[in-house]
């Protein structure tokens, strides 16, 4: 059953499948909210979708030991994150009436790219520790929750349950590929230090 799975725990398989059909479902809402209000209107919506789409693509030949190395996994999935946190979070932020969240927000988007970059410019990244990848998702979620309060707080609209349902996919996908990655650093075995001459 879990020949040809990178994975072979059954708690580790459902952990990302789930994720993976989380991120599915939320994009394939997002798809159709496009579709339902226009290119015109939600093209932005389209653009980020086709990031999201990679990582889900990346992350589902990665599970079932595509034609992908764990480097090309650590790679392609940290940058089509970034380009998501750039796109929606710092160069087109959207407009919040409240300051301070909005400073807040955008603080941490920020810190968010810093930390995806330094851990994508690591030589040696299966040395970096669980405590920083668990990290790179708890920021990223708590950019999803101070905009999930944003728009709880404005009047509600037909445009409200396709935003509330967006800011917490890349959430979803940061979920998973952490978890990949910590299963990648499970796998290393320290081995013996090499006495100095």
């Amino acid at each position: 059953m879990t020949r040809g799975i990178r994975f072979k725990n059954k708690s580790d398989i459902s952990n990302v499948l789930t994720t993976i059909i989380a991120a599915v479902v939320s994009v394939g809402i997002m798809l159709y909210g496009v579709w339902h209000f226009g290119l015109e209107n939600a093209w932005p919506e389209l653009v980020l979708n086709l990031f999201y789409i990679a990582c889900i693509v990346i992350m589902w030949m990665y599970f079932f030991n595509g034609p992908i190395t764990t480097k090309q996994f650590n790679y392609w999935c940290t940058v089509n994150v970034g380009i998501t946190v750039l796109l929606r979070d710092i160069l087109f932020a959207p407009h919040i009436a409240c300051y301070s969240i909005h400073l807040g927000c955008l603080t941490l988007s920020v810190l968010l790219i810093i930390m995806l970059t330094y851990f994508y410019a690591r030589k040696d990244w299966k040395t970096y520790s669980k405590r920083n990848l668990w990290m790179i998702f708890i920021v990223d979620m708590l950019i999803a929750v101070l905009y999930n309060v944003v728009i709880l707080l404005e009047p509600g609209d037909e445009y409200t349950a396709y935003m509330l349902t967006e800011i917490w996919i890349r959430p979803t996908i940061t979920y998973g590929l952490v978890a990949c990655f910590i299963k990648e650093t499970d796998r290393i075995i320290p081995g013996p230090v090499a006495p100095s001459n």
